[in-house]
């Protein structure tokens, strides 16, 4: 028998030519295709005003698009309201009732649709429970930490059971340590709940943490989608390898290919060898960026350089030195825009501390590159 397109866990996501725009001209997104499958966490992630939040009200159904389809669980949702949809939004400001106690801003919704007290009060409890808020059930907002009013407004939302739940920037306001306690938490809700999260984040950290899938934007179009440690490792371009961070990025000119590796030369510095991965088309003459991973570089001092032919190394300068806990980061001139960075392991920098100035040479293993086309 067909299943019911609207039946809870039918939370199967697809976004068909999505375009938004306010003036007729200027797209605040710009033509998306996404394919979010049920039950799955995904983060959709990137700068102030790639379009992302508005991507979030229009499967919420705050807003329409300009153009293109919506759909959640094969259903076409355009023009139907929220309660419609089975979506629920979770706002970053959380937006609780300051009169009401933390059981009465849960049922709230529940109240709104006409079910009885009696009823909604025993799914508030049982929500309640959930999310750890037992002694707290009574208590106004006001009396809560930052963190037990956004597990409320969790709560709140997740009490309608919804299909979709959609989470707009939830974690910004918290402190750092209480950020890394509530990822953690909304991923376990996430698999508690088993329905789909749509989560946006300014912050690459939050959204490999906890994705299963993790959109990377820029000006209103997708760059990069797919597992958190495929978008990390493997970023398609520049902009998402500088954008989702750990990466050092090498732009050159490829001057010959072997089959297994190619000769590339960056801008004011000696060639590279670089190892070929197959799905990169590159040919002599074309231009290239380079990817290394900032833990995968190590410093080497000039007198104690070894050649290696499973090795590249560009030569370079210490321009700065941040001491981050469980590794330093070690800071490079390089002719590019952005700096060259190394992450060493804290252990390793303070048996024999190099200092601003040194020249070293930044060293890798060639395996370890990826390339990227330009």
């Amino acid at each position: 028998m067909e299943s019911n397109p609207t039946s809870p866990g039918r939370g199967a996501i697809e976004l068909a030519g999505i375009v938004k725009s306010y003036d007729g001209q200027s797209r605040a997104v710009d033509g998306v295709n996404l394919k979010i499958p049920d039950g799955a966490y995904c983060c959709i992630l990137g700068p102030s005003g790639c379009g992302k939040s508005t991507i979030l009200r229009m499967i919420a159904g705050h807003e329409d698009p300009t153009d293109g389809e919506v759909l959640i669980g094969g259903e076409n949702v355009v023009g139907l309201p929220p309660v419609k949809r089975r979506t629920a939004m979770m706002f970053q400001s959380y937006a609780l009732f300051p009169h009401l106690s933390v059981r009465d801003n849960i049922a709230y919704a529940l109240r709104v649709r006409g079910m009885g007290k009696k009823e909604r009060y025993e799914r508030a409890q049982a929500m309640i429970e959930k999310v750890q808020l037992g002694t707290f059930a009574e208590r106004l907002p006001g009396q809560l930490s930052g963190g037990q009013q956004q597990r409320v407004a969790l709560a709140r939302a997740a009490i309608t059971e919804p299909r979709v739940l959609l989470l707009d920037e939830p974690l910004s306001a918290l402190d750092e340590h209480l950020r890394i306690q509530m990822r953690t938490e909304l991923a376990s809700m996430q698999k508690d709940l088993g329905i789909t999260f749509v989560h946006v984040t300014h912050t690459q950290l939050e959204a490999i943490a906890l994705a299963d899938l993790v959109v990377v934007m820029e000006k209103g179009r997708i760059k990069q989608a797919g597992p958190a440690r495929e978008v990390y490792i493997s970023p398609r371009d520049r902009y998402v390898a500088e954008f989702m961070g750990g990466q050092n990025v090498i732009a050159g000119r490829v001057e010959a290919v072997n089959g297994v590796r190619a000769t590339v030369a960056p801008r004011d510095r000696d060639p590279i060898e670089v190892a070929i991965d197959g799905k990169t088309r590159i040919e002599p003459g074309s231009s290239i960026d380079i990817a290394i991973r900032r833990d995968d570089i190590e410093l080497i001092r000039p007198d104690k350089r070894l050649d290696s032919p499973g090795r590249a190394a560009v030569s370079s300068r210490i321009t700065a030195i941040e001491y981050q806990g469980n590794f330093v980061k070690v800071m490079l001139d390089t002719s590019e825009d952005v700096a060259f960075i190394a992450f060493v392991p804290e252990r390793r920098f303070f048996q024999d501390p190099m200092h601003v100035g040194d020249v070293v040479y930044a060293s890798w293993d060639i395996e370890h590159a990826h390339l990227m086309a330009q």
